[in-house]
């Protein structure tokens, strides 16, 4: 029975970890699957729940972290170096950046006979500047020639990999977009949304607009703020917003809001409405999903976002930046509007459209689903991996010498 060996940086909420867990759980019965994982930052969702949920009890390594730190991340190597050792995988399949580094030199190290990684996002725009982003292209150029394929998570992104970054060549590419459980955002929606809306006190006659992710820089918040202050001034419709997360910059918007006269509050303990609301992290994100009317997402990138999907599969309307892989996961001017980035002004006129518009919403809304219940579900996904599997696994490629050898060297 092949083994395979599943590396995840670590059990935030978000796309990779939904990725990583139905892989695990569902892939055909004639592979055996060891699923390990870094540790959580302070700030972030564990949502290693979704793992356990599936029955899945994953190998936690408290050094693989997503900070970079030189001595915990030699920790992790070694860690990931014993594992493969005493499991003895036929495929190691890293997932995101810090895994993918460290379980691939580990891999590599160990001769396994094949090595998978797929991008869930890339830092090479937006995230640092021009000389670390430098460094890292030159990381994952060399990583990419001791990997035998590299999965993109939509056309978009390999793109982005094969032409814009040059990372690898294309023919080392396969597109496999992402796959989650989307059928709980089209059952008992009405029930939902009455208790997520009686939750927050929010009335028949308010558009309730929700922003949902990690509160990091690159999801860029601090421009929803801007955007909701300028759509405030120019409707007469009552809005309401909703901040569904948390994170390192929850305080800076915070005081931000108060700089820009936006109302606010907390969504925790007795709750009195507010303009703005932040919620920190929802699990069910069904209910956040019925009740909202809207969902925004503002991003200065983005590879395959989770909350863009779930919008749709709810049949909710979407006004997006247009950064990343976005342009795969939408149907433009059909299911959402897009903007440019970091552009609050174009932003916010489109947000204002939706708003002014309860046919446009409920137009965009209703095609939806239609455009991603089957695209995304995480039937499509595992049946697409198996079939990679299977044929690595009968090319039994074997890695040039001067690379192992390399790689040995360095560590």
């Amino acid at each position: 029975m092949p083994r395979i060996l599943r590396i995840l940086n670590r059990f935030n909420l978000g796309g990779p970890t939904y990725n990583a867990a139905y892989l695990t759980k569902y892939l055909d019965n004639h592979y055996e699957t060891l699923l390990a994982g870094g540790a959580n930052g302070a700030s972030e969702k564990n949502s290693q729940y979704i793992v356990n949920q599936l029955g899945i009890e994953p190998l936690i390594i408290p050094s693989l972290h997503r900070e970079v730190s030189p001595a915990d991340d030699l920790r992790a190597y070694r860690y990931l170096t014993r594992i493969i050792r005493d499991f003895n995988p036929h495929i190691v399949h890293t997932h995101a950046s810090k895994a993918g580094a460290i379980g691939r030199l580990a891999a590599v190290n160990q001769n396994v006979p094949v090595i998978v990684h797929t991008f869930h996002g890339h830092i090479f725009e937006s995230y640092f500047g021009p000389l670390k982003t430098s460094m890292y292209k030159n990381i994952e150029r060399y990583l990419a020639k001791g990997t035998n394929r590299i999965i993109a998570i939509s056309e978009t992104q390999k793109n982005d990999l094969t032409q814009r970054f040059k990372i690898c060549p294309e023919e080392k590419v396969s597109v496999i977009p992402l796959g989650f459980d989307l059928n709980r955002f089209r059952e008992n929606q009405g029930e939902k949304r009455v208790a997520f809306r009686n939750k927050y006190k929010i009335k028949d006659d308010e558009i309730a607009i929700g922003i949902i992710g990690r509160l990091v820089p690159i999801k860029n918040h601090s421009m929803f703020l801007e955007v909701l202050k300028m759509v405030q001034g120019k409707t007469n419709r009552k809005i309401r917003a909703f901040i569904v997360g948390d994170g390192e910059t929850r305080e800076i918007l915070k005081q931000k809001a108060i700089n820009l006269g936006i109302n606010h509050v907390n969504g925790i303990g007795e709750y009195h409405p507010a303009t703005l609301t932040f919620t920190s992290w929802i699990t069910e994100m069904d209910y956040v999903n019925a009740g909202l009317d809207i969902i925004a997402l503002t991003s200065l990138n983005e590879g395959t976002p989770v909350s863009i999907i779930e919008a749709q599969a709810a049949g909710k309307p979407v006004v997006t930046t247009r950064v990343g892989g976005i342009e795969d996961v939408v149907i433009p001017n059909e299911t959402a509007l897009l903007a440019e980035k970091d552009n609050p002004l174009e932003f916010a006129s489109k947000l204002l459209n939706l708003v002014e518009n309860d046919e446009l919403r409920a137009s965009f809304g209703r095609k939806g689903w239609g455009h991603v219940g089957e695209k995304y579900h995480y039937s499509r996904l595992v049946r697409e991996m198996e079939v990679l599997y299977d044929r690595l696994l009968d090319k039994k490629v074997i890695y040039p010498v001067f690379y192992r050898e390399s790689i040995s060297e360095a560590s």
